[in-house]
């Protein structure tokens, strides 16, 4: 894969896109969907996504750790996210999440761009130990998503009435 080059994946969620933007939109709670990154927390006085906030990211791959530095790019509450990612002061990637209202729900879109120039494709390789990140980027889409639709399809099923 060269810089440039993107992993997109789909998914329909059977919840409103309103709770679908909240998951997606809490980077400090990806981890829990991510089966790389472990979190993180809003740095330089960003409380949430906005353009120009900041985020530092927590990663871990096997015994592997490492953060990364993320700048949010674009922000369109209920409707876009998207944010690079950089490593030692280099950009490595640009991951967003794009929502689109449908009649039982949404559909969600995440995409992984690969930014990487060579030096930082020879150091990722060193610290996470992915050769592949583009194969690696995809399961970890699916993963990811697969995760968000479960919570958000959880937390909007209707509570159960009393028993008749």
């Amino acid at each position: 894969m060269t810089a440039g080059e993107q992993v997109s994946r789909t998914v329909a969620v059977d919840a409103p896109t309103e709770r679908v933007w909240d998951l997606v939109s809490d980077l400090p709670g990806m981890g829990r969907f991510s089966p790389e990154n472990t979190g993180g927390q809003w740095v330089k006085g960003a409380d949430g996504p906005a353009v120009g906030a900041r985020f530092r990211g927590s990663n871990r791959a096997g015994w592997r750790r490492w953060g990364t530095q993320v700048v949010v790019v674009r922000c369109v509450p209920g409707l876009e996210l998207a944010f690079t990612a950089a490593a030692a002061g280099m950009v490595s990637s640009e991951w967003g999440y794009v929502l689109h209202t449908t009649g039982s729900g949404c559909a969600v879109t995440e995409t992984w761009t690969d930014r990487r120039g060579r030096v930082i494709t020879v150091l990722g390789r060193l610290v996470t130990g992915v050769s592949d990140r583009a194969a690696f980027s995809a399961t970890s889409i699916e993963h990811t998503l697969a995760g968000i639709k479960a919570l958000a399809e959880r937390e909007a099923e209707p509570e159960p009435g009393p028993a008749a």
